[in-house]
């Protein structure tokens, strides 16, 4: 069938709007006529070859839409189905069978490809081959043919306009909060970077009851922003003293949890330094292949403090954007605060306004 979406033809070059062949679903897989794509900063390293999935490509992978068909063997969503579309794994391997799969040993292979497990792909242009199944999904697209492991039932009345960036940014802050850093009621947290994935893991700190949450970033309007979903305290680490203002938030005892979403390694390293005794440091941000970051080991022995890199927010996206949604209706996960739609033609523009920070999460309309 022929389809219409935003192509990425050479690296970092803007995304093409044109009309594309899209195969049929095959087995495992589900067709779906989206509705809404979230943007992520995974949209942009790809495109710019950061990451090297292969060009020209169809990205997008923070999809929300309706089911239109299923492939042999899929029992898990019908047609007419509402689903979010979250990433792709194996479903075999020890880290998929141990209920990890984020960690799947193959998650280059089913995320970064551009095919699908046996090689072939979804996506055509005429006589050339263009890469598909990006998250398993590719999904700035109007449709989509989806690893059944990317999909998501939601409930009826779920917004779709919505929902689309669960998928992904917002499953990672979120799952990094609760899942992987396992904050409790009445820690201290600090987020360096308020970007989509950063917001989300504020409004999760503030959802599990955490009574200290600084927001830490360069830009003062997300900043202030940020206050209104969750952070108690808020950090310019450009115009302020961060080492002297994290001493006067926390009493100089640092905090129990420090999350790094820029990837940038000088603030990993902040992030390292800002937590106190067993403090915990995540990191979620997508340095260059390659990028190091250095840590102090003498007199921070005395702290037993932990670190660890953190994918999707260690998250089963079936168990986990239901519960997201839950947290969406009960007020305490207000993603509507953080979205601007755009139409699919004004994706460059979304992008744009997704790296000045004018946008915290724009979303790409069908």
């Amino acid at each position: 069938m022929q389809i219409t979406a935003a192509i990425t033809r050479g690296t970092g070059e803007p995304f093409e709007i044109t009309t594309l062949e899209l195969d049929d679903p095959r087995a495992g897989e589900v067709q779906v006529k989206l509705t809404a794509t979230g943007i992520c900063h995974t949209d942009a390293i790809v495109r710019d070859q950061v990451y090297p999935t292969p060009l020209p490509a169809v990205l997008g992978h923070e999809g929300a839409g309706v089911v239109e068909k299923v492939g042999e063997g899929v029992t898990t969503v019908a047609p007419g189905d509402k689903v979010v579309l979250g990433f792709n794994s194996c479903g075999s391997c020890q880290q998929c069978l141990g209920g990890m799969p984020a960690y799947c040993q193959h998650f280059y292979d089913y995320n970064f490809s551009g095919t699908r497990p046996d090689g072939t792909t979804a996506l055509s242009d005429g006589e050339t081959a263009v890469s598909s199944h990006f998250f398993g999904q590719s999904s700035f697209a109007s449709h989509a043919n989806v690893s059944a492991r990317s999909v998501v039932k939601v409930d009826d009345d779920a917004p779709l306009e919505l929902l689309g960036p669960l998928g992904c940014g917002l499953m990672t802050g979120a799952g990094s909060i609760i899942n992987s850093l396992s904050v409790g009621a009445g820690e201290s947290v600090a987020i360096f970077g308020t970007g989509a994935v950063g917001s989300a893991a504020i409004m999760a700190a503030a959802a599990v009851g955490a009574t200290t949450i600084i927001a830490i970033d360069l830009v003062d309007s997300r900043l202030e922003r940020a206050r209104e979903y969750g952070a108690t305290h808020t950090i310019n680490s450009g115009s302020e003293d961060l080492t002297a203002r994290l001493a006067e938030i926390t009493a100089e005892q640092g905090v129990n949890v420090a999350l790094d979403t820029t990837g940038i390694t000088a603030v990993t390293r902040q992030a390292a330094d800002a937590v106190g005794i067993k403090g915990r440091v995540g990191l979620v941000g997508a340095p260059a292949l390659g990028d190091e970051a250095t840590f102090e080991v003498g007199a921070s022995l005395l702290k037993g403090w932990s670190f660890r890199t953190i994918i999707e927010g260690d998250a089963v996206p079936q168990d986990f954007i239901p519960r997201l949604v839950h947290l969406w209706r009960n007020g305490q996960f207000p993603i509507e605060k953080l979205i601007k739609t755009y139409p699919l033609d004004q994706i460059n523009q979304a992008f744009e306004d997704s790296k000045s920070g004018e946008t915290i999460k724009p979303i790409v309309t069908f």
